[in-house]
């Protein structure tokens, strides 16, 4: 289904050359976004742009703003065989001044708990099934799905760690999809980082970011995700300011649904991921 106005706030489109590429990614403050870990050769910032306030792919969009790159930072730890640490940042060239349409997200805190069922968002231009684009005009898409527990995502892929998450239906129909490879040639590398949102109250907090998974969603093989919560550390360390005026503002989301934390959202970052084989958006139900 497309996505509410109130929604497109929450991400970020990211071209690697010109229109072909589709990758969904979360704003942290006025210069910084997120999403999967770049590929080999990080210092480089591939001549991409970064589109804010992006809904549709082929039509105009009046609140869009576009910034290139001065800087992706790679988590160290990130594994391409498993996708352990799939996070990495995004710093712009300049800051984005924040609109009705442009905002950034809360990110969870470290800590945070989702129970098994809960229900969470991604957000996305992928796929809307296997081999099937999204038709014209490439609106913005959104879908739900729930919590799938590490123990059972673990009968489904022996890879997951303490720093993923996994969410989808065990019938599938609902799920991340794989991007074709011709949609995104960036150096052999796809890249795709939407947003993995849970709404916590009335705030929106950002629980994780399209990493991996199989085929396009299958029955027994949800979506596996970055855990967010798991990088606050992380996170804070990359945007440091010496007044901690560009930290992100983190929630602490419990598996009751409360959450509590800081809601100070500031000016500056990105979450994203990119792997050798990656994952764009969304199968829509």
């Amino acid at each position: 289904m497309e996505v509410v106005v109130f929604a497109v706030v929450l991400l970020v489109f990211t071209g690697c050359n010109a229109q072909s590429d589709v990758c969904g990614i979360a704003t942290l403050n006025t210069k910084i976004v997120g999403g999967e870990a770049a590929p080999a050769g990080t210092s480089s910032t591939f001549s991409y742009t970064v589109y804010v306030g992006r809904d549709t792919q082929q039509l105009s969009n009046p609140n869009e703003v576009s910034r290139s790159l001065s800087q992706v930072i790679r988590h160290s730890g990130y594994d391409s065989t498993t996708s352990d640490n799939d996070i990495a940042l995004l710093k712009l060239s300049a800051p984005v001044t924040f609109t009705n349409y442009i905002k950034p997200v809360c990110l969870a805190k470290d800590g945070s708990t989702y129970a098994a069922g809960a229900i969470c968002w991604v957000t996305g231009w992928g796929t809307i099934r296997s081999d099937v684009s999204l038709p014209f005009p490439q609106r913005l898409q959104e879908v739900s799905v729930p919590i799938v527990s590490n123990t059972q995502c673990s009968a489904s892929y022996n890879t997951i760690t303490r720093n993923m998450m996994c969410a989808g239906l065990d019938e599938g129909g609902k799920d991340s999809c794989q991007v074709s490879p011709l949609n995104c040639p960036v150096f052999g590398v796809l890249c795709e980082s939407g947003p993995f949102v849970s709404k916590s109250g009335s705030r929106w907090v950002q629980a994780g970011v399209v990493s991996f998974g199989r085929g396009c969603a299958l029955a027994n093989f949800p979506g596996v995700y970055t855990r967010v919560s798991q990088y606050q550390s992380w996170i804070n360390t990359q945007i440091n300011s010496p007044d901690n005026s560009t930290q992100p503002g983190f929630i602490t989301v419990t598996a009751d649904g409360s959450s509590s934390g800081s809601t100070r959202l500031v000016p500056l970052s990105l979450l994203l991921s990119c792997l050798p084989v990656l994952f764009s958006l969304f199968v829509l139900s």
